[in-house]
């Protein structure tokens, strides 16, 4: 990791994000820290104290986790790193395609901001093929609430430093080329777009944002592989994904749909 010194950079202003997001946000509470270790854990650890949407942004995060348990690592000072909770009143089986709606609600943003990326199945983000950001949902049962849950949706979006961090993984990363980005706007616009999506899917479900994903598929046309723990399980061409969030992929046994779960997608050498 790149050398940090909190004292060095002053806190984001919780009130200017705030005035920068949408009206959608207005019930969102804001807890903006230096440090910590994950966000998702945090918001996580007292998901039965929270009354209201919490955002939770950290600065720096020093154990920051992926799918699967995956480790996430940002440059320092170089990632919009946070995490989202959100009470949605649906069942648990409800949630399938969130993490692709919220991959959605991203793009947009970006793109609208002039940073034109592409979705990978089932929750990143790419830019020019490159890993640009990653989507970490964890939940947690309403204990106030019968048949309500709580989302914590985590973010890490690399806004700098993505050489640096590329020649510490071993792997291209992409980031939005902005080493001097206005942090608060684009938290503005992030949340705004989350909190945008979030009613809507509580409503409608993946539905209202399949189309949508389609037009941002990174692997669209492409042979793919479906990989469990480094083996192969299907081989085909990626078709997008159907209204419930399941990958579509043609193989030569015919079309099949593949959930979301501890499956990986991977472009197939030819």
């Amino acid at each position: 990791m790149l050398g940090y010194n909190a004292r060095m950079h002053a806190l984001p202003s919780s009130a200017r994000v705030a005035a920068l997001a949408g009206e959608a946000t207005r019930a969102v509470a804001f807890e903006i820290v230096a440090e910590t270790g994950s966000t998702n854990a945090d918001l996580l650890a007292r998901v039965a104290t929270l009354t209201q949407p919490t955002l939770c942004w950290a600065q720096r995060q020093t154990a920051g986790r992926g799918r699967a348990g995956r480790p996430w690592l940002a440059a320092d000072n170089g990632a919009l790193t946070f995490s989202l909770a959100w009470k949605l009143r649906l069942p648990p089986q409800a949630l399938s395609g969130l993490s692709l709606a919220v991959g959605v609600a991203l793009a947009r943003q970006l793109a609208a901001r002039g940073v034109m990326v592409q979705l990978k199945w089932p929750n990143d983000l790419l830019r020019d093929g490159a890993k640009l950001a990653g989507i970490l949902i964890e939940t947690a049962a309403d204990k106030n609430e019968r048949g309500a849950l709580w989302v914590v949706i985590g973010v890490g979006l690399n806004l700098a430093q993505g050489d640096a961090l590329g020649a510490q993984l071993g792997r291209a990363v992409a980031d939005i080329g902005q080493p001097q980005a206005d942090r608060e706007a684009w938290m503005a616009a992030l949340l705004t777009g989350l909190c945008e999506m979030l009613p809507v899917f509580e409503r409608e479900g993946f539905a209202p944002f399949a189309q949508e994903w389609n037009g941002f598929d990174a692997y669209a046309g492409c042979e793919v592989n479906i990989l469990d723990r480094g083996e192969v399980l299907h081989h085909g061409r990626a078709a997008g994904v159907d209204e419930t969030g399941r990958l579509l992929l043609d193989t030569e046994a015919g079309r099949i749909a593949i959930m979301a779960g501890d499956v990986s997608l991977r472009m197939a050498e030819v």
